[in-house]
């Protein structure tokens, strides 16, 4: 009792970290569970559609026949489909409504750009110098390549919801978002704001991967899975990296920083502080989920 009443101030210091740890440990648990029960929803809708896809009903006798058994199974299924309907809620391209013209499209493109730049400063949360979220190669054309205008629109409008997740969790410095490429124009741009992957789809619907990549403390990393795990939109992130930000050679000075650490007590009787947040340099592999036209 004595030793905890000269060194309370470590005792209670101590206690704190355990809990905010104990909390940022929930929270990461609590996304991937989200993330992993729409993940379920969808590989169930693809059975059921599946099982039916494959049945051959042939009419019979009685007061139900196969026909209407397999009617009520298809209806079933809709329903359960409309019912999903929440999860799997389609982002608006930028700008919205179909035949855009590159006047339209370019006007949108740096109002976007000049909002999330405003939201980011909004929320404390540090970009590179004059960054253009992934769109450099377009962000000074007046034309653009043959058929690229409405595959930029959708890529605007997602790169646009994926970085607003970010600045919602407050993360202290956003360092990018790369994206697929989609035009001619792509190819003469900055590479880092690009992956080599491509879309992929089934029948039931197109996954486009994107890679987002930020730093920020576990609080924050908790409130950004969240943030993916409680969107109206389907998004499944696939994997995450995470290293502590010296090591990737950043700066830790670099957008909102937490109160400094207690320095160690170096006094008789004192214990040295071993529980320590750091920044952390998080790397992202992110897929948006988009369900397919239905007849």
């Amino acid at each position: 009792m004595g030793w905890i009443k000269r060194n309370l101030f470590i005792v209670v210091g101590g206690t704190l970290a355990l809990l905010l740890l104990g909390g940022a440990g929930f929270f990461i648990y609590y996304g991937w569970s989200r993330n992993s029960e729409a993940t379920d929803k969808l590989n169930e809708i693809y059975g059921k559609l599946q099982e039916i896809s494959r049945q051959k009903p042939a009419p019979g006798s009685g007061k139900i026949n196969n026909t209407q058994i397999a009617r009520e199974q298809e209806k079933q299924v809709r329903d359960w489909i409309r019912s999903s309907g929440k999860y799997f809620q389609e982002i608006p391209p930028i700008p919205a409504g179909g035949g855009v013209t590159k006047e339209a499209f370019a006007a949108a493109l740096r109002q976007t750009i000049d909002a999330l730049q405003h939201e980011a400063d909004s929320a404390s949360v540090a970009l590179p110098p004059k960054y253009d979220f992934s769109f450099t190669a377009q962000r000074s054309l007046v034309r653009f390549a043959d058929g690229s205008l409405g595959p930029l629109t959708v890529q605007l409008g997602e790169v646009k919801t994926i970085s607003e997740i970010l600045f919602a969790a407050r993360v202290n410095a956003f360092d990018g978002i790369r994206r697929v490429r989609i035009s001619d124009d792509d190819t003469a741009g900055n590479q880092s704001d690009y992956i080599d992957e491509h879309p992929t789809s089934n029948q039931q619907a197109v996954m486009t991967p994107y890679v987002v990549t930020f730093r920020s403390f576990t609080p924050e990393l908790a409130r950004v899975l969240t943030g993916f795990a409680s969107a109206p939109n389907l998004f499944i992130v696939k994997s995450i990296s995470v290293q502590p930000a010296a090591a990737a050679g950043d700066a830790s000075g670099v957008g909102r920083l937490p109160d400094q650490p207690m320095p160690p007590v170096t006094g008789k009787g004192g214990l040295q502080t071993v529980l320590k947040e750091q920044l952390l340099r998080i790397t992202l592999e992110v897929e948006f989920v988009k369900l397919l036209p239905r007849s």
